[in-house]
């Protein structure tokens, strides 16, 4: 079997931890990019009309582009993103409800610039329905993982 690290970021944080650690572990990567891609106004979470905030307050599907190939494969999935609302973004929600993930494990692992990890793994897990785990840790570097 093999590892996935998939991971979505909105500023470049995210995307660095994730690609220095799948080259750490030799793990295969797949970036999560929304069909609409965020725009800095977006994700400007201290406005309360921008994107991210209707789309977490709304529990909304935000479309992914691209899919996975032979997902089977993977046993480990780490699935990285930055802390929205104290959770995953729902572009990764609507990643997880995309696949089968039935007998894998999943480290969730999140960047914030001030946030907790809170009850990530909880709020993730019914999007990576059949997982055998699903764990949560927040890190600041590739190390931590």
């Amino acid at each position: 079997m093999a590892t996935l690290v998939t991971y979505f970021s909105a500023e470049g944080t995210t995307a660095r931890v994730a690609k220095e650690f799948a080259e750490k572990i030799g793990a295969d990567v797949f970036e999560i990019v929304p069909v609409e891609p965020y725009t800095a106004a977006d994700i400007k979470w201290t406005n309360p009309l921008a994107r991210c905030n209707r789309e977490q307050i709304g529990g909304k599907d935000v479309p992914v582009k691209g899919t996975i190939q032979d997902f089977d494969k993977y046993d480990t999935v780490y699935i990285g993103f930055p802390i929205w609302y104290g959770q995953a973004p729902r572009v990764v929600h609507t990643f997880g409800k995309s696949y089968d993930w039935n007998g894998k494990v999943v480290h969730a692992f999140a960047t914030s610039g001030g946030s907790g990890i809170g009850k990530t793994a909880k709020k993730l897990a019914p999007s990576l329905s059949g997982a055998i785990s699903v764990d949560a840790k927040l890190v600041h570097d590739a190390s931590e993982l």
